[in-house]
């Protein structure tokens, strides 16, 4: 299994920028996706995710109404669409699968079988 996220860089506050991570080796539509990210010397914290049907998401407090997260089955892929960013939103974030799920609304890291390497997001002022 391979999750390939990419499309970070450097953005001022206030804009925007559309993450996305191409998965293999899995099926994908039997799988719940979902953002985590990293800022230097904190934990990793979860940002959002989405049922393997896109027919549920969730958010964490900090992104809602900012970041929206999306996937295409028929390309195996999943979007994190990130606006307004703010200088807290600077991390290196990662995608992240687990088999699907009853509930997806549970942000424990642990549960993600499935990893990519991060792509770094800047927010500068």
């Amino acid at each position: 299994v391979q999750l390939q996220a990419c499309g970070g860089g450097l953005v001022q506050a206030g804009g925007s920028m559309r993450l996305s991570c191409a998965a293999s080796g899995l099926t994908f539509s039997s799988y719940d996706l979902a953002w985590f990210r990293q800022a230097p010397g904190k934990e990793r914290e979860f940002v959002a995710t989405i049922s393997r049907s896109a027919d549920s998401t969730y958010y964490a407090v900090a992104v809602k109404g900012r970041f929206t997260i999306s996937r295409d089955n028929a390309k195996n892929r999943v979007y994190l669409q990130m606006n307004n960013l703010k200088l807290e939103d600077t991390a290196a974030y990662y995608c992240a699968a687990v088999w699907a799920r009853q509930n997806i609304q549970t942000t424990n890291s642990d549960e993600y079988g499935y990893w990519g390497p991060g792509t770094q997001v800047t927010v500068s002022s």
